[in-house]
């Protein structure tokens, strides 16, 4: 596949440089800012990441799989400019070229396009090479090209008009991260493996369903140093010679990279029972890992060998100081006088492994020795989250039959269990007992009542619409639910519809919002728990719009709009109406029709916004966006992208509302409203084919039939090889149609 390793290393360089700048980063996704195909980073629960690259549409044919990349490539060169009449010549800023190869080419009318390679242009206006811009004049022409060009020697060309009265052009490249890959895949049934290459078909990526992908029996285990060592040889190696001077190569090494802890961690291993599960029973994030071995003689000195090994690798892994995260298991070796518990707990075979949690219930068997589970035992493995789960279940089902059990345990136990981690598969109750597989893990299950959840969670939810204060480990396990990431998840591995208990439960929320807004970063840093509770506004956002996907991909689903728009308004009454907010219930109500197929909540919504924050009677419209945006929640995905996506954001925003008055007849009471949005996003994109077009259909169905004539004979103007064929075909239709009255 093509090798884009550098750019996407370059690309994430970046990013981390901007997410290190940002005091309080959130949880949740972020969207690379690229042009084309998008990077989806997500930022997980326990400091875990994860990178998606490429989406697009697939379809089967056979055992063959074809893919669609779902966005089509912009121009990776970002170009604006500034305009004089009275200028003789074109100034041209490119900003930063770095080490890629451009060209800049010019064009008048249909004549040959006059080329210059860009570093040629750079010697000879700044030959000391003392900036990093660019700047240079050319001679006014109809069209400028700009030319990256690809190791390859594949030429990537882009072509702008240029404006007759243009005086200074600013050019940015933006970094393609991904490119452009025309990739396909291959199911071979032999092997079940799915095999995805680029068309040439050559080094594939072997793919495996993840479920039945069997696991690596290999310790992973880090160097105790790394060195890169120049011209590496050893006696007998034949020498390198060097292309460039035909000289033998010298093996001078540099260590470049020593990893020496400056932490000796050490196991506390108990020489009895008693005292194992007294101290594992206090290790509140551990779990103990009993070990029976009578039959091997060596059992001691392995098991010794397995400690010993452990402590290395976490001193390694814990470097210079004690980290609780990674210590997640205590360690004991069975003796003689462990057979009675032995035998109560139903262990019969040797070797054979059991993991205990605090209260000393098993929750997992393996007829194995330690040692061919050793790469089991990493904090990196996937075995502490099955048993955190088979844990929670275990300690939920307790207190639901304990009696004597109190609110705040009942809390306890959902919270528990809602704030572990969505796995990606859910096999983690193993009930099979083969002789195949029982040396692998079996997991204590927990058979829970769906219908006896509802109504214990229900009970709590009302039970605490009064409360004067808020209960955060309450507030938590209510976020994480309204996600489809809480308790029903873990419970019963299935997509729920937001319910009336779960609209109550955002209630709780909204009525606790500036309590829990205060509490929650103390609460997200409470010591020795992991909590994550963020920005409310983005929590409840996400819930809603995951709710609308859940509830139309559910068949049997009945989705209430209804909820969804008072929630949204309960925030906006509550003084939550931010940009934030708006946003997403905006992007809820355009795709709510009513029952005449108008958008009239819509409208009637964006009207008050554009009113409150947009409009202006003597005032800047830059200067009103531009307070609007200075005063963003910092963790805003606008604040990331920046003032011109903010200011595109709205241009655009305007001109949606605007054309759904265009498109939908049940929308005409707003006409009159429709062209001040349109007018107000010309103004901050000036000549934008779209927004001209929509403007002219309004002055046209407000009766201003000739300043609609104008209007879209601008459209017409502005018409650029990036607008669509179709598109630019129903302009021009369009003003066909204005002119001889059939519109």
């Amino acid at each position: 596949m093509r090798n884009f390793i550098w750019s996407f290393f370059a690309f994430f360089c970046l990013i981390s440089a901007s997410f290190s700048q940002t005091k309080n980063i959130e949880k949740g996704s972020y969207l690379s800012t690229n042009k084309g195909q998008k990077i989806k980073l997500n930022l997980l629960e326990n400091n875990k990441y994860e990178l998606v690259f490429y989406s697009g549409n697939y379809e089967i044919k056979g055992d063959s799989l074809l893919f669609t990349p779902e966005v089509k490539s912009e121009s990776a060169f970002e170009v604006a400019f500034k305009n004089d009449a009275k200028a003789k010549k074109i100034k041209v800023k490119f900003l930063d070229p770095s080490y890629f190869s451009f060209y800049v080419g010019t064009q008048n009318g249909k004549d040959e396009v006059q080329y210059q390679r860009l570093t040629d242009i750079r010697d000879k206006v700044n030959p000391d090479g003392d900036k990093i811009d660019v700047d240079f004049e050319i001679d006014r022409a109809d069209y400028l090209y700009l030319v990256y060009e690809e190791y390859t020697g594949e030429g990537k060309i882009s072509k702008f008009a240029l404006p007759k009265d243009v005086s200074e052009i600013t050019i940015k490249y933006q970094l393609d991260v991904m490119g452009d890959l025309n990739i396909s895949g291959f199911f071979d049934p032999k092997t079940n493996e799915l095999m995805i290459s680029e068309n040439s078909g050559k080094n594939p990526l072997v793919f495996r369903n993840a479920k039945e992908t069997q696991t690596e029996k290999i310790a992973k285990v880090i160097p105790v140093e790394k060195k890169i060592v120049p011209n590496w040889t050893y006696p007998g190696k034949e020498a390198l010679v060097s292309e460039d001077f035909g000289l033998a190569s010298d093996s001078t090494a540099v260590a470049v990279e020593s990893y020496t802890p400056t932490f000796d961690f050490k196991l506390k291993i108990e020489n009895n029972l008693k005292n194992a599960l007294s101290s594992n029973k206090n290790a509140k994030n551990k779990f103990l890992v009993i070990v029976a071995d009578s039959k091997n003689p060596s059992a001691k000195a392995d098991f010794d060998t397995f400690i010993k090994d452990q402590e290395t690798q976490m001193s390694y892994t814990m470097y210079d100081s004690y980290h609780p995260e990674y210590d997640l298991y205590n360690y004991y070796l069975t003796t003689a006088d462990d057979k009675k518990w032995l035998k109560t707990n139903k262990i019969t075979d040797a070797p054979s492994i059991v993991i205990l949690n605090n209260n000393g219930d098993v929750l997992a068997t393996a007829k194995s020795s330690l040692k061919d589970k050793q790469y089991l035992f990493n904090y990196y493995d996937g075995l502490y989250k099955k048993l955190q789960r088979a844990d929670g279940l275990l300690d939920f089902n307790k207190t639901l039959k304990n009696k004597k059990a109190t609110d705040a345990d009942l809390i306890q136990a959902f919270n528990k269990v809602a704030i572990l981690e969505i796995p990606y598969d859910y096999d983690t109750d193993y009930t099979v007992t083969t002789d195949d597989n029982a040396a692998e893990f079996k997991f204590a299950t927990t058979t829970l009542d769906k219908k006896e959840i509802a109504q214990i969670w229900k009970k709590l939810i009302e039970a605490h619409q009064k409360d004067t204060n808020p209960n955060m480990f309450l507030a938590e396990t209510i976020v994480r639910e309204i996600k489809n990431q809480g308790f029903s998840k873990q419970f019963f591995k299935e997509d729920k519809v937001l319910n009336d208990t779960d609209f109550l439960a955002i209630d709780y929320l909204i009525k606790h919002y500036d309590a829990i807004d205060a509490a929650r970063v103390a609460f997200n840093e409470k010591e020795g728990e992991l909590h994550v509770i963020g920005n409310l506004i983005t929590e409840i956002a996400t819930a809603l719009q995951q709710n609308n996907y859940i509830s139309d991909s559910i068949t049997t689903a009945v989705k209430d709009d209804s909820k969804t728009i008072s929630v949204y308004k309960k925030l906006i009454a509550a003084g939550k109406g931010n940009f934030e907010c708006y946003q997403n219930y905006f992007t809820y109500l355009a795709e709510v029709q009513d029952k005449g197929g108008s958008n009239t909540n819509y409208l009637k919504e964006f009207t008050t916004y554009f009113n409150a924050n947009l409009a202006t009677d003597n005032g800047s419209v830059i200067e009103k966006l531009d307070t609007m945006f200075t005063s963003m929640d910092a963790n805003s995905e606008y604040s990331y992208n920046g003032w011109n996506a903010f200011k595109e954001y709205h241009s655009n925003l305007c001109n949606d509302a605007a054309w759904t008055v265009v498109s939908k007849p049940g929308n005409t009471g707003f006409i009159k409203s429709a062209i001040t949005w349109s007018e107000y996003s010309l103004i901050i994109s000036k000549n934008n084919t779209y927004y001209l077009d929509t403007l002219a259909q309004l002055y046209y169905k407000d009766g201003q039939k000739e300043k609609a004539v104008e209007t879209q004979t601008l459209a017409v103007k502005y018409l650029t090889d990036y607008v669509e064929e179709e598109t630019a075909t129903d302009i021009r239709e369009t003003l066909a149609k204005m002119q001889n009255g059939t519109y």
